[in-house]
C-alpha cells in the first residue's frame, strides 16, 4: 500500500509537504468507482483553540435516505504541524485518522469541511483526506481559499464554475435561497457534478450540509469534553 503510506506521512517540513502534495495530486482519481451507490454518507470536521497543542476531531454517517446519524467516532490528538494555509490537511488528517479506525460503520463517500480541488496545487484536505482513507470525497469549503466565480442565481441550487489559472476547480452553489453559496470540489474518487448531487441532496434546509453540521458539533462537544468521550459509537 505504498500510495496509501505517502499519503500518510506526516513527518515532514512545510516545504516537504508541498513537494508531497504535488506527488499526490498525480495520484487523484477524479471520477466516482463504477456503479457508485451512496447510501451512507459522512461529515468530518476538526476543532482546535488557539494556543493548544490538541486538535479534536471526528466523523458522523448519516443515512443518505433520512439524513440521519448512524454511527460516529473522534479522536483528541495533539497537533505536529503548524497552521499553513494551503496545508491545513497535514494538521488534520493525523486527527482524522485515529477516529477513521474507530468508527464502527463505513460510510459510501466522505465529505470534509475544507475543499479538494479547489486549492492551490489541487490537493485540498477532501483529495488528501480520500487518499488517505482510500474513499470517495468531497470538500465543501464555507470560503474560498482560490479561484473566482460569477454571478450566481439567488434560487436553491444555482450553481457557477469555479475558476483558478483558466480551470474549473470547484463550483459555486446556493444551498439555500438568499445566502451565501459555499464551494464545492471533488476530493478523490469524485467527480464535480457527483459533489454538487451529493452536497445538494444532504443540504435540504441550511447553508452547510447536514454531514459538515453533525460532525461540527460532535467535534466541538470534544473539544468541551477535553476528549474524554473521544470514542462516541
Amino acid at each position: 500500500m505504498e500510495r496509501q503510506s505517502e499519503a500518510g506521512r506526516w513527518d515532514v517540513t512545510p516545504s516537504e509537504a508541498v513537494e508531497l502534495q504535488r506527488r499526490l495530486r498525480e495520484q487523484l482519481v477524479l471520477r466516482p468507482p463504477p456503479g457508485l451507490k451512496v447510501e451512507r454518507i459522512a461529515g468530518a470536521d476538526i476543532s482546535t483553540e488557539k494556543w493548544k497543542d490538541t486538535g479534536f476531531g471526528g466523523f458522523v454517517v448519516l443515512d443518505l435516505a433520512s439524513l440521519q446519524p448512524v454511527a460516529q467516532s473522534g479522536a483528541a490528538v495533539t497537533l505536529r504541524f503548524p497552521y499553513v494555509p494551503g496545508l491545513l490537511s497535514f494538521r488534520e488528517l493525523p486527527i482524522l485518522e485515529v477516529a477513521w479506525a474507530r468508527l464502527s460503520v463505513r460510510p459510501d463517500v466522505v465529505i470534509f469541511d475544507g475543499h479538494g480541488t479547489a486549492h492551490p496545487r489541487r490537493m485540498g484536505i477532501a483529495c488528501h483526506g480520500g487518499l488517505l482513507l482510500g474513499i470517495p470525497s468531497i470538500g465543501c469549503g464555507k470560503s474560498l481559499l482560490v479561484g473566482t466565480h460569477g454571478p450566481l442565481g439567488e434560487a436553491r441550487g444555482s450553481t457557477t464554475p469555479l475558476m483558478h489559472r483558466g480551470e474549473v476547480v470547484g463550483m459555486a452553489v446556493r444551498t439555500r435561497k438568499g445566502v451565501q453559496p459555499v464551494y464545492v470540489s471533488p476530493g478523490h474518487l469524485m467527480d464535480l457534478p457527483t459533489a454538487v448531487e451529493l452536497v445538494l441532496a444532504v443540504s435540504p434546509k441550511f447553508r452547510e450540509p447536514e454531514t459538515t453540521r453533525h460532525a461540527h458539533r460532535l467535534v466541538n462537544a470534544l473539544r468541551r469534553a477535553g476528549g474524554e468521550a473521544a470514542e462516541v459509537e
